[in-house]
């Protein structure tokens, strides 16, 4: 089992994904990050920096005691490895997928996270602000749409480095882009949307926002009282 400690942002279905996935058996353990959870002390032990999502593996393989995992893209390496699922062995390929989840990392994700702040959430528009990072999303954005000209996937085959940049790609219209605009990305955005277990890893969140309706089964919404819920197979 293990233990996912989750809100439902980018990093957070990043993991959620994975999991559904490789078909794990987890529990959410959810921190509400408005009311501060991410800065008490049993969360800063596994998670230092105080963010979330953090994982505690209680099955770790070869290891007598529980594994705490955090920062999502190491989270994300550590299952690929753990289940040997979505990170590939041969050398190429792998130095391929892990040059774009750290591409991800320092990238995509802090830029978009900079101008979804500034674009929908912070309390004063900054125009200066807003076209910096509206224009190195857009850059980014464009990175990615020229490499998925002539594969459907990032690596090659679907991998943790898909796992790690779709969830970033979701906010779009937060981020003043039109998918359409970038037709490979799209594409690929389209065929990683429909995929069961990302489905299933939006299906009960109340933040989902993709410009569309997600098409998902019936699941409770996330609330107050999820912490003792269980996900995957046993």
């Amino acid at each position: 089992m293990i233990d996912l400690h989750y809100a439902a942002t980018p990093n957070g279905h990043k993991v959620r994904i994975f999991l559904e996935e490789a078909g794990l058996a987890y529990r959410i353990v959810t921190v509400n990050l408005s009311k501060g959870e991410q800065r008490r002390p049993e969360f800063l032990a596994i998670s230092p920096n105080g963010r979330i999502p953090a994982i505690v593996d209680r099955a770790p393989a070869g290891r007598s005691r529980p594994v705490s995992v955090f920062e999502s893209g190491a989270i994300l390496l550590y299952l690929a490895e753990k289940t040997g699922m979505f990170l590939p062995a041969e050398p190429d390929a792998r130095l391929c997928v892990l040059q774009w989840l750290f591409w991800q990392m320092a990238g995509l994700g802090p830029m978009a996270g900079q101008i979804g702040h500034f674009n929908v959430y912070a309390n004063e528009k900054v125009p200066y602000a807003i076209e910096r990072y509206r224009g190195e999303t857009a850059r980014l954005y464009g990175v990615l749409d020229r490499h998925l000209a002539d594969r459907s996937y990032i690596a090659g085959d679907y991998s943790i480095a898909d796992m790690a940049c779709f969830p970033w790609i979701v906010p779009h219209a937060a981020h003043d882009q039109r998918l359409q605009d970038y037709p490979y990305l799209f594409r690929w955005f389209e065929a990683i949307r429909t995929r069961a277990a990302v489905m299933r890893a939006y299906g009960d969140s109340k933040d989902v926002y993709t410009g569309r309706p997600l098409q998902v089964p019936e699941r409770p919404v996330f609330g107050a009282n999820v912490d003792e819920q269980d996900h995957g197979r046993h």
